[in-house]
């Protein structure tokens, strides 16, 4: 049975409800997504909850890039670097699908942070410690090429450039397929299911009290909505929530005003990204550029991405203290207006305003405090909190080092099951685990297939290429759906065939359908949402496109879980709000 389906939430809650597992994750993020598929591959008994959908929080808002952290090795993190950088070339191997080798140009500027020789010692460090493929190394160039590479930079302060490869991904598809492998090992892994309070035996955590926040049974009271699910280990993989969920430990005082120098504790930060349409800002690869602007001193200055993707062009990041509504970060008008000014400068002829801004978004960073340090300071390291009780907390780290924040984690958790139950050690193995949708020999190859696939449709390369950077070689079950919606619409409306196959707009409807139909199957998605924003990331880098889809799925999602009217209309205000959110910036 798929229990990542829709329609079979209620055996998985059955399950959750039934058993006891060896480990309990409290999170479903990257860091909580890679904790239960270590766990689950070592052969625990693996469960997840996570109160919202899966990676809404800080996990489908990053920068999305699989990276080393070029700049953490100027601040002196070489043990950062090098593993976070060897682990670029680990989930490439394991998930080629969904990440993408993106040359970055590095524009040198005169009294900027980065000197031409600086750069090239740091970058061939960079090389040498990540182990960088040959081809993918850096390679530094004169004035002439950096502005070949990319006309758009302002000319009479750049004194050269460099380009290096990382890796450009989408964050929120990541941790599904992560979580999705997970339960191919026989971890039970829930989404809009919150932890609500701990329960422990002899002052030990040994489960939580859970509310199923979709109410399987609508009739039901809140009370029958409460369970209870047992394990011999808890981790709190939370991310801006780590402290929230320690503050419930009852062997944790971690209110505000009793935090001690010697307790650590979470300090959040917020990054925004702006997304243009790429014909405003047209950059010919991913441009990393000083935040300059005019009168400002050009050295210790924030570093900005300008990153092409499909259709859009988006730039991020910043990073300002937060204090916020963690659920529900936005990006206001000072954030857009400190990004679109440093790209200004950066590209004068780009000549960017805030109704250029077809979509945005704004993530928290879990970092761990440091005294005295300003938030670009902060180092991004991991670390991990064990309480009294036994509850284990992870905070800190960056995407790019999941599976090694996951394995330092399961480690403690496989120590203590051997220490007390006389469970047997076993090895962590994910680093040769193939992402579902990975097992795919050549993605070039695939896209070419698919493509092949969808042209008679008038379906065009950016859609193959969509579907299998995002969906690997399940693109097989989505493309078969499609075609059973196609030719079922084209008899509906027979009148209307031959001007239906030449439409693509038709045909792009029903290969949307059809994503949605196999996200509720086999990606527990059950609010337009889940599909717009984490599944498909279509919010951001084609919000025209979802402003046409979202009548047909409404429709599709009312039939799908039997909405009425005014369930439909509630979800319709919803999603309009979204976007809304995603286009207003607020003073």
């Amino acid at each position: 049975m798929n229990l990542l389906s829709a329609y079979n939430r209620s055996s998985l809650l059955q399950k959750l409800s039934s058993h006891e597992f060896d480990l309990l994750v409290i999170g479903g993020g990257i860091t909580g997504a890679g904790i239960a598929l270590d766990a689950a591959s070592r052969g625990f008994k693996t469960a997840l909850v996570e109160k919202q959908d899966f990676a809404a929080g800080t996990s489908s808002r990053s920068t999305k890039l699989i990276h080393g952290g070029l700049r953490y090795l100027r601040q002196g993190e070489i043990a950062l670097v090098r593993e976070v950088s060897r682990e670029r070339a680990i989930v490439y191997r394991n998930a080629p699908h969904l990440l993408v080798p993106e040359k970055i140009l590095l524009p040198l500027i005169k009294n900027g942070d980065y000197g031409k020789f600086e750069t090239s010692l740091g970058l061939w460090f960079y090389d040498m410690v990540a182990g960088v493929k040959k081809e993918e190394r850096k390679k530094m160039l004169p004035i002439e090429q950096t502005l070949k590479s990319e006309p758009l930079l302002r000319k009479e302060i750049l004194v050269g450039g460099c380009l290096f490869t990382e890796y450009r991904t989408d964050d929120a598809r990541l941790t599904i397929e992560i979580i999705k492998t997970a339960v191919k090992y026989g971890a039970a892994c829930i989404n809009y299911c919150e932890v609500k309070d701990f329960i422990y035996e002899n002052e030990v955590v040994s489960g939580v009290e859970c509310d199923d926040l979709l109410s399987v049974d609508k009739n039901s009271s809140p009370a029958q909505n409460i369970f209870i699910i047992k394990a011999k280990q808890i981790i709190n993989a939370a991310g801006p929530w780590v402290d929230k969920i320690r503050n419930n430990d009852t062997a944790h005082t971690l209110t505000p005003t009793r935090y001690s120098e010697q307790e650590k504790r979470l300090h959040l930060t917020k990054g925004v990204h702006l997304v243009v349409n790429h014909e405003k800002f047209p950059v010919k690869q991913a441009i990393y550029f000083p935040a300059l602007t005019v009168g400002k001193d050009f050295a210790n200055t924030r570093m900005i991405f300008a990153i092409p993707r499909g259709k859009a062009t988006y730039i991020g990041t910043t990073d300002t203290d937060y204090n916020g509504s963690l659920e529900n970060p936005v990006t206001n008008k000072q954030d857009a207006d400190y990004l679109l000014n440093s790209v200004n400068y950066m590209f004068p002829a780009v000549k960017l305003s805030l109704p250029d801004v077809v979509s945005s978004w704004a993530g928290i960073r879990p970092l761990i405090h440091q005294k005295g340090k300003t938030p670009s300071e902060i180092s991004r390291k991991d670390e991990i909190f064990i309480s009294k009780s036994g509850l284990i907390s992870i905070g800190g780290g960056k995407l790019t080092g999941y599976r090694k924040m996951a394995q330092r984690v399961v480690d403690i958790v496989n120590r203590n099951l051997h220490n007390s139950f006389g469970f047997p050690k076993v090895k962590c193995k994910t680093e040769n685990i193939i992402i579902n949708g990975g097992e795919i020999e050549e993605v070039t190859n695939y896209i070419q297939q698919v493509f092949e696939k969808i042209n008679t449709y008038g379906l065009g390369h950016y859609q193959a290429e969509y579907l299998v950077r995002n969906y690997g070689l399940q693109c097989d079950f989505i493309l078969e759906k499609f075609l059973e919606l196609f030719n079922n619409q084209l008899s509906i409306n027979n009148n209307q065939l031959i001007a239906s196959r030449l439409d693509r707009d038709f045909a792009a409807a029903q290969l949307a359908r059809a994503e949605l139909w196999f996200t509720v199957n086999h990606e527990s998605v059950f609010r337009l949402q889940d599909f717009f924003i984490r599944r498909t990331a279509m919010l951001y880098f084609d919000i025209q496109s979802m402003e046409k889809l979202l009548e047909p799925l409404l429709e599709d999602m009312k039939n799908y879980f039997g909405w009425t009217e005014n369930e439909s209309k509630s979800e319709n205000v919803q999603i309009r709000k979204i976007i809304r959110n995603a286009i207003v910036f607020p003073n």
